[in-house]
C-alpha cells in the first residue's frame, strides 16, 4: 500500500477523491440547512396568522342596527377598533335571529388588524390614543389573542382579520377531483395502448416524443391552451372549477402517461409470455396480469402528478381563477380560485397581516403537498413487486 501511495500520480487521484467527497458532504449541508432556514422563517411569520386579536365588548342587537345603522352595536369610543366587516354583517345576522332584536350582550368581537399587530408586538399604524386604549382594555382582561377560526372558516377578504383560506380550499378540491376524473383514465389508458398493443412505427415514436416534449414544457403555455380551447371555443365559464381542472387535466396528463408506461414496463416480459400461453388474450394478459402489478407504480406517478398540478398557479392564472371569492363555490361552474392563487393573491397585499397569512396558507399547502408525496412513497413501499 505505501508503494503504492508513494506514486505522485495516485496520490493527487486520493486528494482529488477526498476533495470532490467534501464537496459532496457540503452540498448535502448546505440543502438541509436552507431547509431548515426556509421552514423556520415560514413557520416565524405564519405562526401569528393561527392568533387573532379579540375584544370583549357589549353589542347591543337594535332596530337601527338592523336597518344598516351597524356602528350604532357597540359603545362610540370602540367602534374605531372593532373590525368593519364583523360590523357589517350584523345586520344579516339579525334578519335570521329576529328574537334578539331589542337585546344586548356580552361577547368577544374581531378588532382591526391594526390591533392585533400591536397585541403581537409588530410595526403597526395604530394611534396613540388608540393603542392607550387598547392598554387599558387588555389592563381590564378585555382583548385576548384567541385561535383564528377565521382562518379555516371563512373566504377571502378585503380586511385582514377576517381573510381566510375557505373558499380557497373548497376551489382546490373541485379542481383536483376533476382533474384526476379527467386525467387518470385517459392518461393510464393511453400508457396501456402505447406499450402493450401499439405498432412500432413513425406515427407512434412521433406519438412518445411529443409526451416527452409536452412534459417538460412551461406549464403557463396550458394555461394559454385551456384558455383557447375550453373558455373561448367550448364557452367553459370563466374562473369556475370546469375550467381550471380541464386545464390542469392537460398538463398532469404527460406525467401520468409516462409513468405508467415505466410501470408496465418494468413488469417482466415472462408474464405476458406466461399469460398468452395459457390462452389467454392480450388484453386479459394486461387487464388480469400486468395492470394489477404495475398499479403500484402507476398510482405513484399520478399522486405525485396531482401533487404538482395542485401547486400550480401560472396556468390557473390565465383561465381566471385569480379573483376575489369570499364565498365557496357550490358548484364547478361558479366562480372559485385555488389555495396557490390565493398565496399569490395575498403577497401583493401591503398589510403585515397579509404577509402572516399568507406564510400561514403555505405552510397548509406543504402540508398537504408532504402528505400526497408520502403516501405516493408509502403505496410504492407497500405494494411494490421485486423481480
Amino acid at each position: 500500500m505505501n508503494d503504492i501511495l508513494s506514486n505522485p500520480a495516485i496520490r493527487k487521484r486520493y486528494a482529488t477523491e477526498k476533495r470532490f467527497r467534501a464537496m459532496c458532504f457540503g452540498a448535502v449541508v448546505f440543502a438541509l440547512l436552507f431547509l431548515v432556514f426556509f421552514f423556520a422563517d415560514l413557520i416565524s411569520k405564519g405562526w401569528p396568522a393561527l392568533q387573532q386579536a379579540e375584544m370583549q365588548a357589549e353589542v347591543s342587537y337594535s332596530e337601527a342596527v338592523r336597518d344598516g345603522k351597524y356602528r350604532l352595536a357597540v359603545d362610540k369610543r370602540l367602534r374605531k377598533i372593532v373590525s368593519r366587516g364583523w360590523l357589517r354583517a350584523l345586520p344579516l345576522y339579525l334578519e335570521d335571529h329576529p328574537e334578539l332584536v331589542g337585546t344586548t350582550t356580552t361577547k368577544w368581537v374581531v378588532v382591526i388588524a391594526e390591533v392585533d399587530q400591536y397585541l403581537k408586538g409588530h410595526p403597526n399604524k395604530l394611534k396613540p390614543k388608540y393603542k392607550k386604549l387598547v392598554d387599558e382594555l387588555q389592563a381590564d382582561g378585555k382583548v385576548q389573542l384567541a385561535f383564528n377560526t377565521y382562518f379555516f372558516t371563512r373566504g377571502d377578504s378585503k380586511m385582514p382579520e377576517l381573510a381566510g383560506i375557505k373558499s380557497a380550499v373548497v376551489g382546490t378540491i373541485y379542481v383536483l377531483l376533476l382533474t384526476m376524473l379527467f386525467s387518470l383514465p385517459v392518461g393510464i389508458m393511453t400508457a396501456i395502448y402505447l406499450e402493450e398493443f401499439a405498432p412500432d412505427n413513425h406515427f407512434i415514436r412521433f406519438i412518445e416524443v411529443n409526451i416527452n416534449n409536452l412534459a417538460a414544457i412551461p406549464s403557463i403555455l396550458f394555461g394559454l391552451l385551456g384558455l383557447a380551447i375550453f373558455i373561448n371555443f367550448f364557452g367553459v365559464p370563466r374562473s369556475s372549477a370546469l375550467v381550471g381542472g380541464l386545464t390542469l387535466s392537460l398538463m398532469t396528463l404527460p406525467v401520468i402517461i409516462i409513468s405508467a408506461r415505466v410501470a408496465l414496463e418494468a413488469v417482466p416480459d415472462s408474464i405476458r409470455e406466461a399469460a398468452l400461453g395459457v390462452g389467454a388474450s392480450p388484453w386479459q394478459a394486461v387487464w388480469h396480469h400486468i395492470l394489477p402489478l404495475a398499479m403500484p407504480g402507476i398510482l405513484t406517478g399520478s399522486i405525485i402528478g396531482l401533487a404538482r398540478a395542485m401547486g400550480e398557479t401560472a396556468p390557473l392564472i390565465i383561465v381566471g381563477m385569480v379573483a376575489f371569492i369570499p364565498d365557496a363555490p357550490s358548484s364547478i361552474l361558479e366562480a372559485a380560485t385555488v389555495l396557490p392563487a390565493q398565496i399569490y393573491t395575498w403577497t401583493g397585499e401591503p398589510l403585515r397581516a397579509f404577509a402572516e397569512r399568507t406564510s400561514a396558507a403555505i405552510l397548509v399547502l406543504l402540508a398537504v403537498l408532504l402528505s400526497l408525496n408520502a403516501v405516493a412513497i408509502w403505496l410504492r413501499q407497500h405494494f411494490e413487486h421485486k423481480w
